[in-house]
């Protein structure tokens, strides 16, 4: 039995001013309600983990705890530069009402950062950790990309319940299903390969594309679960051009301006990223009409 399955959205967190909006927040976190989504990820990539305070990250968290469901989960996004933080923020997180703890890997000192030195820090966070840990690859960002070897040995935990892979290397995703245990949840780290992982044997995704299209992520895991292939092949081709669009493409601000756009609320992403210009905003606006969001 998989502790962690099916879509998780990334949320944004909007900032007004440079402070969290916390009115907004609950306005978002209304329509995710709503929706067929298995939880939320506090303190992705999406939700700017790596301008918050540590006191805004455990906030954040205990807020969206209070108002979504209590049905749906929250895994945070704990991974902080040194072990001892990490460990201290994801037990803060879980003190709070997180369920997992999603670890991305360090970055700063990235050529010291091989297999051996990545095993001993995830393996002191599982061990320390009161709440099941996800591990979080995301090559783009952090410049550290965890391979499969030192994934499937880290599976072996009894704390280490996951992986959100981001690399995009389905190669890699593969050979990391293939060898983890039956339990260990493989998640995409992004829609653009979503059908592909969940086909090969993944379980869930974490998707920025979730935050404006949630039940139609959720619709391409059902379908693939029920067999009818081409229709997840056909979903997975719809979402391929807005997913690109709040992500690769336009990155954050590109997400907040879309969200502003279809009725949630993105707001400013909080400097150094700036806002979406104009030019791309209308490039972005074209994009989400071709999907029926505008």
């Amino acid at each position: 039995m998989h502790r962690f399955q099916g879509i998780y959205a990334p949320i944004a967190t909007p900032f007004t001013k440079g402070e969290i909006d916390w009115d907004a927040l609950k306005h978002n976190i209304n329509f995710y309600n709503q929706s067929k989504l298995a939880g939320l990820v506090v303190l992705g990539s999406n939700g700017e983990f790596a301008m918050l305070t540590y006191d805004e990250k455990v906030e954040l968290v205990s807020y969206v705890r209070k108002y979504l469901r209590s049905d749906k989960k929250i895994i945070a996004g704990s991974g902080c530069e040194s072990t001892r933080e990490t460990i201290q923020l994801s037990n803060s997180c879980a003190d709070v009402g997180a369920d997992a703890a999603l670890v991305v890997t360090p970055w700063y000192y990235k050529d010291s950062y091989k297999d051996d030195v990545l095993k001993a820090h995830y393996t002191a966070i599982a061990d320390a950790c009161v709440i099941p840990v996800m591990l979080y690859n995301m090559p783009r960002n952090a410049g550290v990309n965890m391979s499969a070897s030192l994934v499937c040995d880290l599976a072996k935990h009894c704390n280490i319940a996951g992986v959100k892979d981001s690399s995009g290397d389905i190669v890699q995703i593969t050979n990391i299903i293939n060898g983890t245990p039956a339990d260990f949840s493989v998640f995409a780290g992004s829609a653009s390969f979503l059908y592909a992982t969940l086909a090969l044997g993944g379980v869930g995704g974490t998707l920025a594309v979730a935050n404006l299209l949630p039940d139609l992520c959720v619709e391409l895991m059902q379908a693939v679960q029920d067999g009818k292939h081409a229709r997840a092949v056909e979903i997975q081709a719809e979402l391929m051009a807005v997913n690109a669009a709040v992500t690769s493409r336009f990155g954050i601000p590109g997400l907040k301006k879309a969200m502003d756009l279809i009725g949630l609320k993105g707001g400013q992403p909080r400097m150094p990223l700036q806002p979406l210009d104009e030019a791309k905003t209308s490039e972005l606006k074209k994009i989400l009409a071709g999907v029926g969001l505008l």
